[in-house]
């Protein structure tokens, strides 16, 4: 079904055969079934019908619960239920996502999140009088496990609007649009622009904002309409300090000044967001020096250096070096090599 050329997953256009909806919200899921819940809730609330919005389910062969039995219990008809045969990794599971979508407007919801009162209707009202645009995101508010509020995203402007060309530089900077339950794509957008970039892996959806920001203008909706839920089984939570996510976001750093320098190379911001980059490599390595595995925290100490030899990412590796002690960190990566 899918079609990879130049790292971008191949949007293939809907058939002319289809009837179309307005709306695609696809729900990719995978050992989520408690919050799923919660989310299919948050969205039926605001359900338009079966002529305006297509709701599907699209399940990365969970183990640990039955997401199946809680569509059947809340959506009935109502919900389309799609299960990977087996599990092909969250970005396979994404592009699944698109693959099945066939609304103008797609809305990527994550089974532990959700959307507030007025989101379809506001998003809805937003890509009407602005034929323009290709994505908008809205503020978000923060919950934890149990769904208290923790805290609001910091707002990109006072009121909501088309965000002005220079706000790729912070984008660029740091990925400013949490997870892509706060956004909305016109489909064609990824239909011109391709997918998710392989070669980011778990950081590919930061990618796909500058991409679509380069070529697009995107509306920012300052009411914070979404719910970022943060709990210790979260991806976000689970990849972030791992090898690969920190690989993925080396990619897509070098991916996105890619970009940036199609308007013009800021060199002091690659120089900046790179540090950045590496100092997340160092914060990792820190961690596994806490927890005896040297030889793990030098991969990524010297990967860390590797993508910045700023003077403050030298420095900084060289004290996580004299605070666990130089002689016994070269013993014990020694020891277990």
């Amino acid at each position: 079904m899918n079609q990879i050329i130049s790292n971008y997953q191949i949007v293939s256009p809907v058939s002319p055969e289809i009837k179309r909806p307005l709306w695609s919200v696809m729900i990719p899921t995978y050992n989520c079934a408690e919050y799923l819940r919660e989310t299919l809730t948050s969205l039926l609330m605001q359900d338009p019908g079966k002529d305006v919005m297509q709701i599907v389910v699209v399940d990365n062969c969970s183990t640990k619960d039955d997401p199946e039995a809680v569509v059947r219990e809340l959506g009935s008809n109502r919900v389309e239920f799609y299960r990977q045969s087996e599990n092909v990794g969250s970005l396979k599971n994404f592009e699944t996502c698109l693959d099945l979508s066939t609304g103008y407007l797609v809305h990527m919801l994550h089974s532990d999140d959700c959307v507030r009162p007025g989101f379809y209707e506001k998003m809805t009202q937003v890509f009407t009088e602005n034929p323009n645009i290709g994505a908008a995101f809205c503020r978000s508010v923060h919950i934890d496990e149990n769904g208290n509020v923790e805290g609001f995203s910091d707002l990109e402007m006072s009121e909501s609007g088309i965000l002005p060309i220079d706000w790729i530089e912070k984008i660029v900077e740091v990925c400013r649009i949490s997870v892509p339950s706060l956004a909305v794509v016109r489909r064609e957008v990824y239909e011109t622009l391709g997918g998710w970039d392989q070669r980011c892996g778990l950081s590919g959806d930061w990618e796909m904002w500058v991409r679509i920001m380069t070529n697009y203008p995107i509306w920012y909706e300052a009411e914070p309409l979404a719910m970022w839920r943060r709990h210790s089984n979260s991806t976000n939570v689970t990849n972030a300090k791992s090898w690969q996510f920190v690989q993925d976001n080396f990619n897509t750093v070098e991916a996105n000044l890619a970009y940036l320098h199609q308007r013009g190379f800021n060199y002091k911001l690659a120089k900046y967001v790179r540090q950045n980059s590496a100092f997340l490599a160092l914060e990792s390595a820190e961690v596994l020096m806490k927890n005896g595995e040297a030889r793990k925290a030098l991969l990524f100490l010297v990967s860390g250096i590797n993508f910045s030899k700023s003077p403050r990412v030298i420095a900084s590796a060289g004290r996580i070096m004299a605070k666990n002690g130089l002689y016994s960190f070269l013993r014990s990566v020694r020891s277990q090599g």
